[in-house]
């Protein structure tokens, strides 16, 4: 009963003083901290009430963080038209497609990762939609809690060292058959064979200062561009983040070509 009392005391005097905000916000955190029950009698008492807020102010902050995430956004995104980013471009690094094309496609990848398989079908359907178009650019992001991601990342690059048509052809059939590169560098070695490979040369390439130097660059420019997961795009220096389908990609390349900035 004394309890209670106080409690009802110390309410009392919160809405019938003359307080800003910020002090009755106090006040009240001071009541309820050296007496919690006054909060948890009244949800006792009325159980279905609290309940009902609750979710009501669980969702009212969703859609407000949700609609602040979007402004954002809808904010970077018009930021990235006028300030695209740059990713380095160099007649060593692994490309398909048309070289000098109005469209590039940047990859930031990860042979073992299961999104990447949906990246991988998503820029096949680009290719075809937009053959001799675009170029597409390969790079590397292998995570570290994928273990078979980096070794696949240094067998690509030491396979490009003999030509473009090994190292994607290599690339193909890893994401055709992802789930068995849990079996590491036997399944490496056996696709490697099956493409064509000169073995000598890759087993001597693969760890190479040239393919690791090459990976670190990659690794690099990802975290720069703030790409931390995969996969990770860039489409005219307009970054995509994440396995997003076709129709993102389309979006993109269409404001492009609204705003004067891509001719196709």
């Amino acid at each position: 009963m004394r309890f209670k009392l106080v409690s009802i005391i110390a309410l009392t005097g919160l809405l019938t003083g003359c307080m800003s905000d910020g002090q009755l916000k106090d006040k009240m955190a001071k009541v309820l901290a050296e007496n919690p029950e006054v909060l948890t009698e009244a949800i006792e008492k009325n159980p279905e009430k609290f309940v009902t807020s609750l979710q009501k102010a669980i969702k009212d902050s969703q859609s407000g963080m949700a609609k602040r995430r979007e402004e954002e956004e809808k904010k970077q995104f018009e930021e990235f038209f006028e300030n695209p980013l740059t990713p380095e471009i160099t007649n060593d690094m692994a490309m398909i497609g048309k070289a000098g094309a109005p469209i590039t496609l940047v990859e930031y990848s990860d042979f073992e990762c299961p999104f990447c398989k949906r990246g991988y079908d998503t820029v096949n359907e680009l290719l075809k939609r937009y053959e001799g178009k675009i170029q597409f650019v390969y790079k590397h992001l292998p995570l570290s809690f994928h273990p078979n991601a980096m070794p696949a990342a240094q067998y690509f690059e030491a396979l490009k060292l003999q030509s473009d048509k090994l190292a994607f052809a290599f690339h193909d059939k890893i994401f055709d058959n992802q789930p068995a590169l849990k079996n590491g560098i036997k399944f490496l070695d056996k696709i490697a064979k099956e493409v064509g490979a000169n073995m000598t040369k890759l087993h001597k390439d693969f760890k190479s200062e040239k393919v690791m130097a090459r990976i670190q660059a990659d690794l690099k420019e990802a975290e720069k561009f703030g790409i931390q997961g995969t996969p990770g795009f860039v489409i005219n220096g307009v970054p995509v983040k994440g396995a997003y389908p076709v129709e993102e990609f389309e979006r993109i390349i269409g404001e492009l070509k609204k705003r004067g900035k891509l001719d196709i």
